[in-house]
């Protein structure tokens, strides 16, 4: 399993205009159930990671770690991300198989 696929279809997703990134606007995602997945990068803080985690679990939203903050930024078009959050069921779905494949072959 290439890491590519993954980020390849967060960008179609950023294409799509079906996602937000930065904290902020994730956060808004997620509390306003507009999010069906929130996806942080491995090398964000504790603090976030926690945070992130503790919003995803009450709000009910599938959370994983993949890529780096410059990876999951270069992905979207944009510098370094923290965190993003995929806005539609199908990209999400689409995207939760890689990632629970990708960690079936570890």
């Amino acid at each position: 399993m290439k890491k590519d696929e993954i980020l390849s279809l967060l960008g179609l997703c950023a294409k799509a205009g079906r996602i937000k990134h930065g904290e902020y606007q994730v956060e808004q995602a997620v509390k306003g159930n507009q999010t069906f997945l929130v996806i942080i990068a491995t090398d964000v803080s504790e603090g976030s990671r926690k945070k992130y985690r503790d919003m995803c679990a009450y709000y009910k939203v599938p959370i994983y770690e993949y890529g780096t903050k410059e990876e999951l930024g270069r992905a979207i078009g944009k510098e370094f991300r923290a965190s993003v959050a995929i806005t539609d069921e199908g990209f999400a779905k689409g995207i939760i198989k890689k990632l629970e494949s990708r960690e079936e072959h570890r």
